[in-house]
């Protein structure tokens, strides 16, 4: 067994939100869990009717009505509804609990804003009674076109505020994947930002914001959203969002619509790859009851902490980090290129900002770890007690990494679950050990099990499942009335089983290792094999950029295709080829060793920015990919087309 790479102090154990709701279960509820994790996690699923409503209590969520769970056990998973009858308005949680700098900006160019309590309230008291004047009401959608800005979060709240159901992707989204998307779901309203700066570049997207609101027939408003100290000359579009927040005649009170907790809130979308994007339906109180759990209890934020995820619009770590404003927490927002004007950038804020939590990629962690970027001794990162990772598994080098050049005392916490629940199944625990690899906790409240092919539980690698209803399950798709599409999506693979679609194993630290998404398994000569399990040999190699790896049907079996992009300055010669499929013999088996490594210059993406493993295998195995409009970069995969080498 390896040894952990970091212990909290009984100090810090004793200090945490944790150990804080021990004690209230104790104090309050005669509930003694001996500040044992594996109990309460056990009490949290097998007693929901009681933990649900006592971490309300905990959390200090403002509700009215009742707090009884009305959970119906024999109903399906899917046909299940917490509080049924409790009102609960997202927007009030947030705007009542604010500290005095709730809002901090930042971005590539150097541009500093705070936004105070006082000026994040009015200002969405003057948007919300405005979306009023002109006859937005509950459940109309308003969506936006937006970069990670303060004005994009006001814009969220204000709409919630009144009851509408909010949407939002990034400006690097092309034309189509945005209609995709937002024709759909037929808003009344969209908010546009008039440019953004990715990488040292300026871009005007007035252009395309123009075509969008062109062909979006269902739109009757259209808002600009000015990018902060960045003069442009933009489209007229109907409303500028300053000159909303300028007019005194605008009412700043924020009257919050009533609504309950399974009411729509937002639409977050499935990555499309294999057709249209999903519609995915969230209700109010499940996402915030959820985040509060997530951010409190298992990354353990704090009063006038300050926390921050790298993040864009289109993302749903977006959704997660606005909720950190009801803990009374500061959030820092950031737009543009991590690694631009210099790839350590982002902890350079860190350390000016005194973050305390600071989220990112697990693809930043490893780029920095490629980049060789070492900051323990020249940046104290003094405030910083929680590193996050999250959007694909994160390897054990990368783990030792983070210890050994950012910061040894500090908690590493992987965390996984996905857009589908916005929010996660396995996340971290800041009173355990961290070991390299290793997710620590299934969530409280989350009945997460590893099953086999027959749908059983196992110990050894499997499907990551949930076997009950939670909070933030969606409430369906969009144009989904009788919920077919959502129970093809989640719930055919196993009966009444929510099935995640990671491929992962328990550890005998009781923590949970990722090895990559089930659907992009592998499997030559019926052995399964995870993606994540060859990337990590892979991504080690100081010659590779980055890698994606498929599986090819070739003579009635699958063989093994790992593509890379290199570095500069280096080359895919024979020898880079043979120590790669060493270490990966030596690190794995025979098994894992892949039958053709290929060199090419780009690796398709989705726009959330995960890489394609999808796209690639169906390329290369001649097969339709039916919306590539759901990539970043879809040109990229005619390198991928008719390869001489994949022909033998």
């Amino acid at each position: 067994m390896e040894k952990p790479l970091w212990k909290p102090s009984i100090k810090r154990l004793e200090e945490s939100n944790l150990y804080d709701f021990y004690n209230y279960l104790v104090n309050k509820h005669d509930l003694d869990f001996k500040n044992n994790y594996q109990k309460l996690w056990k009490w949290s699923i097998r007693e929901g009717s009681s933990f649900w409503p006592k971490l309300i209590e905990f959390l200090n969520i403002k509700t009215e009505g009742s707090r009884q769970l009305n959970i119906n056990l024999e109903d399906k998973i899917y046909d299940q509804s917490f509080f049924p009858n409790m009102g609960v308005n997202y927007a009030e949680n947030i705007l009542l609990s604010l500290n005095d700098e709730p809002i901090i900006f930042r971005n590539e160019l150097g541009v500093r804003q705070v936004l105070s309590k006082l000026e994040l309230q009015e200002k969405v008291g003057k948007l919300s009674n405005y979306f009023r004047s002109i006859g937005i009401k509950k459940n109309d959608r308003i969506v936006a076109v937006a970069a990670n800005t303060p004005n994009t979060v006001i814009s969220f709240l204000a709409a919630n505020s009144i009851g509408a159901i909010w949407s939002s992707c990034s400006p690097d989204f092309g034309v189509d994947a945005i209609l995709d998307r937002f024709s759909q779901i037929e808003p009344v309203a969209i908010m546009f930002t008039n440019s953004y700066h990715y990488g040292g570049k300026f871009i005007d997207v007035s252009e395309k914001n123009t075509e969008v609101a062109r062909r979006l027939k269902s739109v009757k408003y259209k808002f600009l959203m000015n990018y902060p100290e960045m003069d442009i000359v933009t489209n007229n579009f109907d409303i500028d969002l300053e000159s909303v927040f300028s007019n005194q005649d605008i009412n700043t009170q924020v009257i919050f619509e009533k609504s309950f907790f399974n009411d729509p809130m937002y639409i977050l979308y499935s990555s499309g790859t294999t057709g249209k994007p999903k519609c995915i339906i969230h209700n109010t109180g499940g996402p915030l009851i959820q985040h509060m759990k997530e951010q409190q209890l298992h990354c353990d934020l704090k009063k006038n902490d300050k926390i921050f995820y790298f993040t864009t619009c289109g993302w749903m770590m977006w959704n997660w980090l606005i909720t950190a404003l009801s803990s009374n927490a500061s959030i820092l927002l950031y737009d543009g290129s991590p690694f631009f004007p210099e790839k350590d950038s982002l902890l350079k804020i860190a350390e000016e900002e005194k973050l305390d939590i600071f989220g990112v990629s697990a693809k930043y962690i490893d780029a920095l770890r490629n980049f060789q970027i070492s900051i323990k001794d020249n940046c104290e990162l003094k405030n910083l007690k929680c590193i996050l990772s999250t959007g694909s598994p994160l390897s054990s080098d990368c783990f030792k990494y983070v210890y050994e050049s950012i910061k040894q005392d500090v908690h590493l916490a992987s965390i996984s679950g996905g857009t589908d629940i916005v929010s996660c199944f396995v996340a971290g625990n800041p009173n355990l050990p961290v070991y390299p690899g290793e997710i620590q906790v299934a969530c409280l409240g989350v009945d997460v099990d590893i099953y086999d092919g027959n749908g059983n539980s196992t110990t050894n690698k499997g499907e990551l499942i949930c076997k009950s209803s939670i909070p933030s399950m969606p409430i369906g798709f969009w144009n989904d009335p009788k919920k077919e599409k959502y129970i093809s999506s989640y719930f055919s693979k196993f009966e009444n089983i929510w099935s995640q679609g990671d491929f992962a194993q328990y550890t005998d630290n009781g923590g949970i290792i990722i090895y990559g998404r089930s659907d992009a398994t592998l499997n030559p000569g019926g052995i399964r094999i995870g993606t994540a399990e060859i990337y990590r040999v892979v991504e080690s190699f100081i010659e590779v950029n980055e890698s994606v790896v498929v599986g090819q049907t070739w003579n009635d079996d699958v063989r093994i295709i790992l593509f890379v992009t290199l570095n500069e300055n280096f080359e895919l010669n024979d020898s880079l080829v043979s120590r790669i499929e060493k270490k990966i013999k030596e690190a794995n088996s025979i098994r894992h060793v892949p039958s053709k490594i290929i060199l090419v210059t780009d690796i398709p993406r989705t726009r959330s920015g995960k890489i394609s493993e999808l796209s690639v295998r169906d390329t290369i195995n001649n097969i339709q990919i039916k919306n590539l409009e759901a990539l970043a970069n879809p040109e990229c995969l005619s390198q991928y087309q008719n390869i001489e080498e994949l022909k033998k």
